[in-house]
């Protein structure tokens, strides 16, 4: 096992941080639409916002660990998390989607201007009465000819206010279990199709979201992502890219902290000495470490695992737990650590506040839990064998 990078990703992690640092801004989150653009069109010709796209349609064909390790630059490089998120939301979300499950017409059509950035994705899935129970969508898909008019709403959907493309799951099939759930891409302004009002979230605030409304939005049947039915496999799919590379961007902010922390330990004095001399201290500093480290291993092994192909569910679920539960701890560490500075606003609190959804989106930690307990044998038909026996 081989746990560096080989010389070409390094030097492209490497190019990305200086990149991120240098043109994606400070900490403060920016909710001016055409400054979000811009900074996006600036990681486009960087080639994040496509990097595990093929170079056919116009992105980098990165492979799973090339590209996480990109992520991890942004996230170290890019204070503004929110807007590392929003990239990694559209790439693994949206974009993937439509680059493993779209037809030759459909590819040539989205991906070029998604990869380069010239356009922005969004994937809506998520409704009020439909968060961990996905399969239970209201959002309803009615086939009329060739088309198909949708009719529901979603909320918590990550890019909306700014989107170009909607990647969207309708119920075709209500109550039809896996198979009731159908993918549609369609381009934002078509007919039916609003977006509310920006959210005002704790954390993430670099990262727009809303909710999104269908009112007899009809989308044509050529539109229709993978086939009618095949939903539910298009957003697992989905979230195997997410839970692996996405949460490569806390990885970076987790280090890009973590550092900070460590030079605050040496820096600050107490009682005549620094206090990173103080046993209290540097024990807890090094248990963020290995929270960091051990996350890391377990989503570039998930990440090694997309590369070969393979169907493992559990090392995605691990790495997203691992990754999140790790940021969210790290962050109340470094706030700790700071003392009083730690809830001035500085970066210890803004990462503690951009930390918290990570345990909630892609699937809440309970699920998580659930998907791994299930995959491992506990409960369910497996443990009632067992009794039966």
């Amino acid at each position: 096992m081989n746990f560096d990078f080989d010389t070409e990703t390094a030097e492209m992690r490497d190019m990305v941080e200086r990149f991120a640092r240098r043109d994606l801004g400070g900490g403060t989150a920016s909710h001016d639409p055409e400054d979000f653009r811009r900074r996006w069109q600036l990681a486009g010709k960087q080639g994040l916002t496509g990097a595990s796209v093929p170079a056919a349609y116009g992105g980098s064909g990165l492979g799973a660990v090339t590209t996480a390790a990109l992520m991890e630059a942004l996230g170290y490089g890019c204070a503004d998390q929110g807007f590392a998120f929003s990239v990694a939301a559209h790439l693994f979300a949206a974009v993937m989607p439509i680059t493993e499950f779209g037809t030759e017409e459909q590819k040539q059509r989205w991906l070029p201007p998604l990869a380069s950035g010239e356009a922005i994705a969004a994937h809506a899935i998520t409704e009020p009465a439909a968060g961990s129970d996905a399969l239970n969508l209201r959002t309803r898909a009615v086939r009329e000819g060739d088309a198909y008019v949708l009719n529901g709403s979603k909320c918590f959907t990550t890019n909306s206010p700014v989107a170009d493309v909607f990647v969207l799951q309708a119920a075709t099939s209500p109550g039809g279990g896996f198979f009731g759930l159908t993918t549609f891409v369609l381009a934002a302004g078509t007919p039916g199709l609003t977006v509310g009002p920006r959210y005002d979230k704790v954390g993430l605030q670099g990262s727009p979201m809303a909710d999104v409304y269908l009112t007899d939005c009809v989308v044509p049947a050529a539109d229709v992502l993978g086939e009618e039915g095949s939903g539910a496999g298009v957003f697992s799919s989905s979230m195997k890219w997410e839970r692996t590379c996405l949460f490569a961007t806390y990885l970076g902010a987790m280090r890009r902290v973590l550092e900070s922390t460590r030079e605050h330990a040496r820096e600050r004095e107490q009682f005549g000495r620094a206090i990173g001399g103080f046993q209290a201290v540097s024990h807890r500093i090094v248990d963020m470490t290995v929270r960091l480290e051990s996350a890391r291993l377990m989503l570039y092994k998930a990440a090694s695992g997309l590369d070969a192909g393979s169907d493992d569910e559990i090392a995605p679920a691990l790495a997203k737990l691992a990754v999140s539960e790790a940021a969210v701890q790290l962050g109340l560490d470094a706030v700790q650590l700071r003392g009083a500075l730690g809830i001035l606003g500085g970066e210890a609190e803004t990462f503690l506040r951009d930390a918290l959804p990570s345990r909630i989106f892609s699937g809440t930690n309970e699920i998580q839990k659930n998907n791994v307990a299930r995959a491992l044998g506990l409960g369910g038909r497996h443990s009632a064998k067992r009794r039966q026996r």
